[in-house]
């Protein structure tokens, strides 16, 4: 049987069902449903012969090409999706859910596989429920604070005590700052990140709170989506005050064990916003050690530049928590009293 079905079909009903992604690796790679494997009919040079023969002589020589492409592909389609799906129960999708899709679900099907799921308008119409999805209303709660307040560590405690968290930062591979990158994987696409925060969130309870750390826009490279993006800055704040020397410790501990190169870099990297005085002796500082005075110097800056985001919000939608140490665990319980 091959039947097709809607995004909202395989998302909401047949999640459960593996999903093979026959675009091009670099389509796939650009950005794709989060748990789709890719098997694709054409590598990147394939894809863009087809595609030239298609526009420059007509439609029927870009299917010929393609089949000479594809033929001596068929046996490992076959061997590859098997593996993908053992039982034979599989879906497929390609950019609009068109030829592509449908000539591999037919082949899918006439080689043993019981019933083939062919996702109408393919991925196309996965990125218009992903965008669509954020335009929604939200039940948000915000944690802001300083930089070295340890709200990635409150947002993991949160979660242990089973509140709805999502962690922005986690899926854009960056801190947010510019020392975010060191010890991080390279950040996704802008579009892979929204794949995945839409991934995470459209399996909660929108119906109950969803806590998100205070950000930017952008996070590194990437972009919240906007109309998420409004929404965090509308909801009220639970800002965490917590003392420079003791945010300094912590970025120490997070940050101590990283090259001084990198440090270095990051430190050049805010010399304009931190001053050449400034920047020098947070330099000096580093070849001499003494990490603690470079997260102090630091923090000046991105204690004023966090101090000017939140004057832009409406003073009653900002709640001061102040709290002594980065105490993960203590913080949290503290937080807990003021927002339950």
């Amino acid at each position: 049987m091959i039947e097709r079905i809607s995004i909202e079909d395989y998302i909401y009903k047949y999640n459960h069902i593996p999903i093979i992604d026959v675009r091009s690796p670099a389509e796939f790679e650009r950005g794709h449903i989060p748990n789709a494997i890719n098997i694709p009919l054409f590598d990147n040079e394939e894809r863009a012969a087809v595609g030239t023969v298609y526009k420059q002589k007509s439609k029927e020589a870009a299917v010929k090409l393609g089949y000479t492409y594809v033929n001596p592909k068929l046996e490992s389609f076959i061997a590859e999706s098997q593996k993908t799906a053992p039982d034979g129960i599989i879906a497929v999708h390609c950019w609009r859910g068109g030829m592509r899709s449908q000539s591999f679900a037919e082949h899918l099907h006439k080689n043993g596989f019981n019933t083939v799921y062919v996702v109408e308008k393919g991925y196309k119409a996965f990125r218009n429920l992903v965008l669509s999805f954020f335009e929604q209303k939200f039940n948000l709660k915000i944690l802001g604070g300083y930089t070295g307040s340890g709200k990635t560590d409150i947002l993991k405690q949160l979660a242990k005590k089973g509140e709805q968290v999502i962690n922005l930062e986690a899926l854009a591979n960056h801190k947010g700052s510019a020392f975010g990158a060191i010890g991080e994987e390279p950040q996704p696409t802008v579009e892979t990140f929204e794949n995945n925060l839409f991934w995470q969130m459209h399996k909660l309870n929108l119906n109950k709170p969803v806590w998100l750390e205070d950000e930017s826009l952008n996070i590194g490279k990437i972009v919240i989506p906007r109309p998420l993006f409004m929404q965090m800055r509308e909801q009220t704040v639970i800002f965490i005050d917590i003392p420079v020397r003791e945010r300094a410790k912590y970025l120490v501990n997070t940050y101590g064990l990283f090259d001084k190169e990198s440090l270095k870099n990051s430190i050049l990297k805010i010399e304009k916003r931190l001053g050449y005085d400034r920047t020098k002796n947070a330099t000096d500082a580093l070849e001499a050690n003494d990490l603690q005075q470079v997260a102090e110097i630091t923090l000046r800056y991105y204690d004023k530049a966090y101090l000017r985001g939140v004057e832009t919000r409406d003073k009653s939608k900002v709640v001061t928590l102040k709290l002594a140490t980065v105490d993960a665990e203590k913080n949290t319980n503290e937080l807990l009293k003021i927002t339950q």
